[in-house]
């Protein structure tokens, strides 16, 4: 198996059970957190004026479900993730919601999109974890029809977010075999190199690219902080496989290096991430 297709064989088989479930259970948490990512993407949508929306890597569906209540009838909203916990949890909300949102489990790298099919492409910190993002964005691109936008929020470096690696660098002596961080892999920084990405779009047929900096204050009740650090991350999964008094050091150190960004009933952090623009 080549390397890539090893990526995809990894990503498809950790976001279809433990990461995928973990992000589940934390879809009300997550939602509120990144609140404001969903809002510009909503308005970003609604701006481009078209009627048929196509979200990667949806998740659990808020920013789907967002986006079809504004658009409302007569729009074509598709959500499309690889998790089926995820993809699963998306469709219960949206026929709880009765949100004419449509939701497919799929690798958007591979999947047979309708060509020329959709006016607007958008993600929320999804694009960042394919094993081939030239392959992936070629296949977005023949999804689109000519002049669709597409607007992509995607984190930038793992130094410029130390909240989201605080955890791991704390639990390093703890758990010894956790995984690094490689910005040249499938993962939440793979994307923090603004010409990385340029050439990727540029080498996936699309133009007018544009990307620029974004800081966002993000925040979640002190309460939500440890149930947070212990489902998600790399942290988060480690903690599944170790026993109650493992688990419970950990806990306590990881705990301790958030101390910095609680601020009375709130933990507070920079979100630091690109916009990323394109025209098809």
């Amino acid at each position: 198996m080549n390397a890539v297709r090893k990526s995809e064989a990894e990503q498809s088989m950790q976001w279809g059970c433990r990461r995928g479930q973990a992000w589940v259970e934390a879809q009300e948490l997550l939602d509120r957190l990144f609140k404001p990512f969903e809002d510009m993407l909503v308005d970003a949508a609604v701006g481009m004026a078209g009627q048929s929306v196509l979200d990667i890597g949806c998740g659990t569906g808020g920013t789907t479900i967002a986006v079809a209540t504004r658009l409302g009838a007569g729009s074509r909203v598709v959500g499309v993730d690889i998790s089926e916990p995820m993809i699963s949890a998306a469709r219960s909300r949206a026929e709880r919601e009765r949100v004419p949102a449509t939701f497919v489990q799929a690798d958007a790298q591979a999947y047979e999109f309708e060509p020329a099919s959709y006016e607007t492409i958008i993600s929320r910190f999804g694009v960042m974890f394919f094993g081939d993002s030239v392959r992936a964005f070629s296949n977005l691109r023949r999804a689109a029809r000519a002049g669709a936008g597409l607007r992509a929020i995607v984190w930038r470096s793992a130094e410029d977010n130390p909240f989201m690696t605080a955890a791991e660098r704390a639990a390093a002596g703890l758990l010894p075999n956790l995984p690094s961080r490689n910005p040249d892999e499938p993962g939440q920084f793979a994307f923090a190199n603004p010409q990385r990405v340029r050439g990727i779009l540029e080498k996936s047929g699309w133009s007018g690219i544009a990307i620029r900096p974004l800081d966002v204050e993000c925040a979640l009740p002190v309460e939500d902080l440890v149930p947070y650090l212990t489902r998600l991350g790399p942290v988060g999964v480690a903690l599944q496989s170790v026993d109650d008094a493992v688990r419970a050091r950990v806990v306590e150190a990881v705990r301790a290096a958030f101390e910095p960004y609680v601020h009375g009933a709130e933990v507070r952090f920079t979100a630091a991430c690109w916009v990323v623009e394109a025209r098809a």
